[in-house]
Order: structure tokens, then C-alpha cells, then sequence
């Protein structure tokens, strides 16, 4: 009989390993079918979380909650999850039918539940006729499925996926990518997923979580840790690959403000309680920046192309503007090194944070 679907998962988790704390006070919930992102740098203690959540390893402090009970002095047997691993972690003397098999062995269910509901979810993960494989005879994408296929079958009401696609080339990344979010929907599963890639965490979640160095920096959907990050690391992570220290000199009422600094004038828009006079940071996408011939001016800043990389239907720009610094730029145009245009920084897209969160983003 299969367990009641998860309604919500809620946390608090403190790791220590000696001296170094990789997890602190990390406190989250997540609701049943929510598919939620730990998205950060490595080393930033995701994959820890996700461990201790598995009951692989002990938090040094905290409690883990599934629907109103504690589970976190559960054996991970007890805890009816599913987990994948990034190296996939398949008995190799196990043929693909063992390996999906394997857990409902070990519950003693019988042999013909067992060949059924084997071969539903090799189905389901598209390897049917392939019960007889050893994963040796297996591409990555197909041991990845098997790997899904192995987790999935014992209908867990929360699935752990530990940078499950980091090991695959670029096309089986995003075949593999769109098949997670298929089986996601499909089941209405729960899931919690580690990455360091900004763009899986986008497409695949409902919810995404930034780590650093243990400490929760910002949660929030998709599209709000994409477009209104909250500090100059989230920034960073997220794409905004270019950077100008400012000192705000007029702030509007719909939160878009002026700051002035390198002799720039940018205009831009904040989340933050930012004062005039008050130092900030500056920060656009490359993908954002126009290119132009415009004057000087707000948000117009002339410059020298120095290096452009080819990427097909963008080419990566190098600018060494006037008024000093670099600036990264992607876009469409055919430029050339040498080349004098105008950066042309769209003020909606501009966003500015507090100093003393922007820290030195490399």
C-alpha cells in the first residue's frame, strides 16, 4: 500500500565536521508536488543538506519534520525516500531489471508485483526492453534513467536528486533535464534538487534556495532569484556579470534611484531602503546591455571594444569604457574589435544593492 502523499517537509539544520561549519541554522519548508532548488557554488553545503534529509549522515544540530512527525532519528529505510545520486550508484553486477528491483526485494514484495511494477516504470523513464542490460552495456542518460527508475518505484513521498545530470554531456543534460520535469509532473512528485547550474535550477523548479558557505542568502521562485536578487552574491550566481560601485544621489518613490560613481550616472532599481548618499553597487547582465552611438549621458557610457567571442548567434563582447572600467556585453550585433559604440544600460534592468552586501564579485 503505498504512503499518503507528502503535505509538507520542514527543517532546521546545523552541520558541523570539526572546526568547519558547513550548514547553519539552514531552515526551510516545502510543500507537497513542489519541486525545490539548493542551488550554490561547491562547498556551499547543498549536498550536505540533502544527505542528512536522506538520513545518510547525522546533523550536528536541528530537527526534520514530515507532516507534523519528526523523522530526523529515522533510519533512512524508514523515512520513504527516494534518492539519485550524481554518479548514478548502480550495482554493476545487477542487471537494469535487479538494479529497478533491488528496493522492492529487500521489502520482500512478491515476484509478480515485483515484474510489474518494474516494468511500469521502465516505462515510464522510456527503457523499455532493456530489463536484461548491465549498466556497463548503458549510455550515461540511460544508467541516469535506470537511476530514476530505481528511486521512483518504491513511490517515495519525497525525492532527493544530488546534482544528478552533472555527469552527462551538454545534449543528454538537457534530454535528461526535460525527462525529470516530465516524471515530475506526470507523478506529482515532491522533490528537493542540488545543482550549481543556473539554468536547471530556472527550468526545473518551483522554488529556488541560494546557499553560501552554509547560510541561506535568498529563496524565492524562479523568476524573482533571476530578476531581483537580494545581494551582489545572489547577483553574481545569477548572471550579472557586471559591477560598479556607486553613491545613490536621488531615490524615486517606485523604488528606481540614481547613483553616480567612476564618473557614471546609472540609473537603476532597488529592493532596499537606499537613502542619498548611501553607498551601493550597480549591477547588469551582459545580455542586457545595448549597444548604440548614443551621447553620454544616464546609462550611456562610450566605449572600446577590445576582444569579441563568436557564439553563434550572439557574440560575447569586451568594452574598456571611457570612464574606466570593463564591461562585459553579449549581444546579437556584429561588432569588431576597435570598434567605438555606446553601452546603453536599460534602467529596468539595472539593479542596485546595498554595499556592504556586495561584497567582491569575481
Amino acid at each position: 500500500m503505498s504512503a499518503p502523499p507528502l503535505q509538507f517537509l520542514r527543517f532546521r539544520l546545523t552541520k558541523r565536521f570539526g572546526a568547519r561549519t558547513v550548514l547553519r541554522d539552514f531552515a526551510l519548508e516545502v510543500r507537497g508536488r513542489q519541486f525545490v532548488t539548493l542551488l550554490g557554488p561547491s562547498g556551499c553545503g547543498k549536498s550536505t543538506a540533502l544527505n542528512i534529509l536522506a538520513g545518510l549522515i547525522p546533523a550536528s544540530d536541528g530537527e526534520v519534520w514530515l507532516d507534523g512527525a519528526r523523522i530526523d532519528q529515522l533510519r533512512p529505510e524508514q523515512r520513504g525516500f527516494g534518492m539519485v545520486f550524481q554518479n548514478y550508484a548502480l550495482f554493476p553486477h545487477l542487471t537494469v531489471f535487479g538494479n529497478v528491483a533491488f528496493g522492492l526485494q529487500l521489502r520482500r514484495r512478491p515476484a509478480r508485483e515485483i515484474a510489474e511494477r518494474v516494468r511500469a516504470m521502465l516505462e515510464l523513464v522510456q527503457l523499455p526492453g532493456l530489463e536484461a542490460r548491465y549498466p556497463g552495456q548503458l549510455s550515461g542518460g540511460q544508467q541516469q534513467r535506470v537511476a530514476i527508475a530505481r528511486a521512483l518505484v518504491l513511490e517515495p513521498r519525497l525525492l532527493l536528486l544530488d546534482e544528478p545530470l552533472s555527469n552527462l554531456d551538454a545534449k543528454l543534460r538537457l534530454e535528461m533535464r526535460a525527462e525529470i520535469k516530465r516524471l515530475h509532473a506526470a507523478l506529482g512528485l515532491t522533490c528537493i534538487y542540488v545543482t550549481h547550474d543556473q539554468t536547471e535550477a530556472l527550468s526545473l523548479s518551483d522554488w529556488i534556495v541560494v546557499l553560501r558557505d552554509g547560510v541561506l542568502m535568498q529563496e524565492g521562485p524562479p523568476a524573482e532569484i533571476h530578476d531581483r536578487p537580494d545581494s551582489a552574491f545572489v547577483a553574481d550566481f545569477m548572471g550579472f556579470r557586471n559591477f560598479f560601485p556607486v553613491r545613490v544621489s536621488a531615490v524615486e518613490t517606485d523604488g528606481s534611484l540614481e547613483g553616480a560613481g567612476r564618473g557614471m550616472r546609472i540609473r537603476g532599481r532597488t529592493r532596499h531602503a537606499l537613502s542619498p548618499g548611501a553607498g551601493a553597487v550597480a549591477a547588469i547582465r551582459p545580455d542586457d546591455v545595448r549597444l548604440g552611438h548614443e551621447a553620454a549621458g544616464p546609462n550611456a557610457f562610450p566605449g572600446t571594444i577590445e576582444i569579441v567571442e563568436y557564439l553563434g548567434r550572439e557574440n560575447e563582447a569586451i568594452l574598456a569604457l571611457q570612464a574606466g572600467p570593463r564591461l562585459w556585453v553579449r549581444t546579437p550585433e556584429r561588432v569588431a574589435p576597435g570598434e567605438v559604440v555606446t553601452a546603453i544600460f536599460p534602467p529596468e534592468r539595472v539593479v542596485v544593492l546595498r554595499a556592504e552586501e556586495s561584497g567582491a564579485p569575481s
